[in-house]
């Protein structure tokens, strides 16, 4: 079973920086595309970054520039490195990667990790 643990939220002040850890299990880890993901409260889960098999990373606008996304493929675990934190960061901070089946997709997530970014 695939398995997905998100680490390092917590409560920082605007400007403050967090790095979140997303550690995987029962997936093949260096050959997988890793995402973020974040949801605030009332609103839709929002794409934060991708990091792909070849190293390849990308970010929407919102965060570019101030978070980055990494991977340690011998530890099976992606990172992200949020910097200059917004108080519209907040939010709880999901872990993705999927797997594809006999043509059939399957997204796995992790439980989430809290990120406040509070005066």
């Amino acid at each position: 079973q695939v398995q997905l643990v998100e680490s390092g939220g917590g409560l920082v002040q605007p400007g403050g920086s967090l790095r979140l850890s997303c550690a995987a299990s029962g997936v093949i880890f260096s050959t997988r595309v890793m995402y973020w993901y974040r949801q605030a409260p009332g609103k839709q889960r929002e794409y934060v970054a991708a990091i792909f098999s070849n190293g390849g990373i990308h970010y929407p606008d919102s965060v570019k520039g101030r978070f980055t996304i990494s991977r340690d493929n011998a530890k099976s675990t992606v990172y992200l490195q949020m910097n200059s934190l917004k108080p519209e960061d907040t939010a709880v901070y999901y872990c993705n990667t999927f797997t594809v089946v006999s043509g059939s997709r399957n997204d796995y997530w992790g439980q989430g990790t809290q990120v406040t970014v509070s005066p």
